[in-house]
């Protein structure tokens, strides 16, 4: 997967090595700039990516736990949620019959940058 860069005033606030949850110059490729749709695309991504999350931890089969991990990390790349897309190819690179352990713990760390994108969400919707 081509790992995304962030780029853009968000990251020059970020400590070093450290990244936004949102790659915005990414997103803004996809929107033209245009903030409002920006705003509307993550709102969107907030809206649905619980959805993709409870998909993967309900996941009945391998093919199941495949196709939720892949609509996830495709949803993710779209909207410039870095970490979220890496960590759902971690998790669609894992079999659904991989050790408990090992998908307990990607379902985690996906939870955990789920929650970051979607309180960064939240944020701009404050600001605007």
């Amino acid at each position: 997967m081509a790992t995304l860069q962030a780029t853009g005033d968000a990251a020059a606030t970020m400590p070093a090595g450290a990244r936004p949850p949102v790659d915005h110059d990414h997103l803004a490729r996809y929107t033209f700039g245009n903030k409002a749709l920006e705003i509307e695309v993550l709102n969107l991504f907030a809206e649905q990516v619980p959805e993709y999350l409870g998909r993967l931890h309900h996941a009945a089969t391998e093919k199941d736990w495949r196709d939720a991990a892949h609509t996830l990390k495709g949803s993710a790349m779209a909207v410039g949620a870095v970490r979220v897309a890496e960590l759902a190819e971690r998790a669609e690179a894992l079999c659904h019959s991989a050790d408990a352990g090992a998908r307990g713990a990607v379902l985690a760390a996906l939870a955990e940058a789920i929650d970051e994108v979607r309180s960064h969400i939240a944020g701009l919707d404050r600001q605007h």
